[in-house]
């Protein structure tokens, strides 16, 4: 069990298979890209079911989520899928992608076991859709979330960032589009995980703001808070139900008391927050020939000794040295 010194229980695993990505957001990185990892730097495949077994076996985990960088980048995602879904007891197995290629993959993806997506969608209009992520890829985000949802990787979520004077006025329209589609939408507030470390706090959309702004149009009853858990989203009911919205707030309303991730970088790193400064290395013990119960113990201790909270709201808070591209979501 990954339980850390305040009681926490780590049963949620994000593992990023690559840093790489074939959008540049301006929230993430800058439009040449970043140094991306060397591949001898990266976890192999076999290396990375290696380690979720141990997660699953050993330490408790019940849900596994492939993030990246760009997950479907990684030229055997769907083997990596099929191979973690053997695992017993099976873990719950997602991902978190931009969409570009989803189209193509979602069918093999639900056939090797993928349980469902999160799709980032931040506009329904193509040209600021161009402006926020420099490419020009917008109808294949939008193919791709029609496959997923085709596929039965449900529920399909959509997680969208609002940005000042770019696509702040969207959040009605995306929600009525989500809520048309079937889809359920989440918005993240701008957390400080860009390459650039350009964000400010004051030039960030807020949750009350999201809120504020889809209440013009909509009628939003907050869901009972015991059907959250640990889950980072608040949740509303839309207009009485079913459908639903959230948001994540991780910002100005933190979840760090109930926090249960633990996440591997595609590196094999193990950070026990997304806003951890320091990592703890499994791979070189990996390849240096540790056990099974070696490298668990060693996840453990990584585990236990997890911060009270993120810290942003300390005003010593500094970002993380690597971006969210190199870390995972």
């Amino acid at each position: 069990m990954l339980i850390d010194t305040y009681g926490r229980v780590a049963t949620d695993l994000r593992v990023s298979l690559t840093d790489r990505c074939n959008l540049r957001c301006t929230y993430c990185m800058p439009e040449e890209g970043l140094q991306w990892l060397a591949k001898p730097d990266l976890l192999t495949d076999d290396e990375i079911v290696r380690l979720v077994g141990i997660a699953v076996t050993r330490l408790g985990i019940t849900e596994v989520r492939f993030t990246g960088g760009e997950p479907l980048l990684r030229p055997g995602l769907v083997s990596l899928v099929e191979r973690c879904a053997a695992l017993r007891p099976r873990p719950r197995i997602s991902l978190t992608t931009n969409g570009i290629g989803l189209a193509r993959t979602a069918p093999a993806l639900a056939a090797a076991g993928l349980d469902r997506v999160n799709v980032s969608l931040d506009t329904l209009r193509p040209d600021v859709f161009q402006r926020l992520t420099r490419r020009k890829r917008h109808q294949d985000v939008l193919d791709g979330l029609a496959a997923a949802r085709t596929a039965g990787l449900t529920p399909v979520k959509i997680n969208a960032v609002l940005m000042p004077g770019i696509n702040d006025d969207e959040a009605p329209g995306l929600l009525a589009w989500a809520l048309d589609h079937g889809y359920e939408l989440r918005f993240i507030e701008q957390m400080p995980l860009d390459a650039q470390h350009g964000w400010r706090r004051d030039g960030m959309i807020t949750a009350a703001g999201i809120l504020a702004s889809l209440r013009t149009r909509f009628t939003l009853t907050p869901e009972d808070a015991g059907e959250r858990g640990a889950a980072p989203a608040e949740r509303w009911l839309v207009d009485g139900g079913p459908g639903r919205v959230g948001v994540i707030a991780s910002v100005t309303r933190p979840f760090c008391g109930a926090c249960d991730r633990t996440r591997l970088t595609a590196d094999g790193q193990i950070r026990n927050c997304l806003f951890a400064r320091e990592e703890s290395d499994l791979r070189a013990a990996l390849r240096s020939g540790a056990t099974d119960e070696e490298l668990a113990e060693r996840w453990k201790r990584a585990m236990h000794g997890k911060k009270a909270g993120s810290g942003l709201d300390d005003p010593a808070f500094l970002q993380p040295q690597r971006p969210m591209s190199a870390i995972g979501g």
